[in-house]
């Protein structure tokens, strides 16, 4: 039987997956990249990313299917066994790992390292990786298959997979619109070095200006962020490295110990959510599809749970393109990336009200769900698996 032919466009970490995961179902896979990456010089590197994700135990049980946990395990990562969210003092919600009898939560892991760990595993699949230097100029599509030019160079498959991020420029060559809008804020990363022991417990404070978080990395580094209207983070993006430190012990509650500022940045932030996740034979994976709030650092974990959900439906198919199939994978996400997306963002919306019943209503319920037990452990195990149990 012939071998189904793929082509991932964006060998990002939700597309290196995808490539690996559909390789070792049999398919033929090619990635298409603009930025091609040395997987051993990016791990081999000392230089510390300060892009970092939150995989929760979903996302690790798929890495460690791809082969890419154990590599990960033997550089920088960082497991957190606590998650913290709190608007002031006393009305805290914290998760442990303990209540739901599992040793962590989940790792904090540099998503360039993520990456590369994945990228190893392509030579073992046969996984060709094709640097394209010239934007997609056309896609030609029939019943067989679909066809990506490239200035004179072009390529077929039986099934494209766009995992080319928010700005998708296959998806908006295939006409697929998208549904969203921007925040009214942006976001600062800070990464820090931090003089503490390692810490496992991340967690986020909620404020009038908007929430700042901890994510404790492989000590002695953590990463920061935090929310705030882009004007004012602008300014704080001009600061030196000193100059920030002093706006950090302003805005953000005491750390566990001092600390250097090494590096920063800022993005905005958008929702985002493709009208449809597939046409004719080009699917929609991660960003493509879906952009969220990052507050719950959940971006990532949606993109792996696509791609899990896309392997599975497409499993032993004589034609991985086929229409049925494409829309049964949409049926299957859409619905769990909508409702991702809507509890992010009324959590974003909830907490930067600052109406006094509001207020008032935030702490109660931050109190109530600490004590809830049950209702919070289902939480917890949603959060970490993506599944309700």
């Amino acid at each position: 039987m012939m071998k189904n032919k793929v082509i991932v466009v964006g060998g990002g970490m939700v597309g290196a997956a995808t490539a690996v995961k559909l390789a070792k179902q049999g398919c033929q896979v090619k990635v298409i990249e603009h930025r091609v990456i040395n997987p051993v010089a990016v791990l081999a590197s000392a230089k510390v990313d300060i892009r970092v994700s939150a995989i929760n135990r979903f996302s690790e049980h798929l890495l460690d299917e791809l082969g890419a946990m154990p590599i990960l395990k033997a550089h920088r990562h960082a497991a957190y066994q606590q998650l913290e969210a709190f608007e002031r003092s006393g009305d805290n919600l914290l998760f442990d790992c303990h209540d739901i009898n599992t040793t962590h939560l989940g790792h904090l892991i540099e998503n360039n390292l993520i990456q590369a760990s994945i990228w190893q595993q392509f030579a073992e699949h046969n996984i060709e990786v094709i640097e394209i230097t010239q934007p997609l100029s056309k896609i030609e599509e029939t019943d067989q298959y679909v066809t990506l030019h490239y200035g004179e160079q072009q390529f077929s498959a039986d099934l494209v997979v766009a995992a080319d991020g928010g700005q998708s420029l296959l998806r908006k060559k295939a006409g697929i619109g998208v549904t969203g809008w921007q925040y009214g804020q942006h976001c600062m990363g800070v990464l820090i070095k931090l003089d503490a022991p390692q810490q496992v417990k991340t967690w986020q404070q909620f404020k009038p200006s908007g929430p700042v978080a901890f994510l404790p990395m492989q000590a002695p580094y953590a990463n920061l962020i935090c929310y705030h209207d882009a004007k004012q983070l602008k300014q704080w993006q001009q600061l030196s490295a000193v100059e920030l430190k002093q706006q950090i012990l302003k805005h953000f509650p005491p750390l566990a110990g001092d600390f250097d500022v090494i590096d920063h940045a800022v993005f905005p932030l958008a929702r985002q959510h493709a009208n449809s996740y597939s046409h004719g034979r080009i699917v929609l994976v991660g960003d493509a599809a879906h952009t969220i709030n990052p507050l719950a650092g959940q971006g990532v974990n949606l993109g792996f749970q696509d791609v899990v959900a896309l392997a599975k439906i497409l499993h032993n198919c004589n034609d991985v393109g086929a229409k049925i199939q494409l829309k049964h994978y949409e049926q299957t996400r859409r619905k769990a990336n909508l409702l991702m997306m809507s509890m992010m963002d009324a959590c974003y919306f909830g907490f930067s009200n600052q109406v006094a019943p509001l207020k008032w209503a935030r702490s109660q319920f931050l109190k109530m769900a600490n004590d809830s037990g049950f209702l919070k452990n289902q939480l917890l195990k949603y959060a970490i698996s993506g599944q309700l149990n």
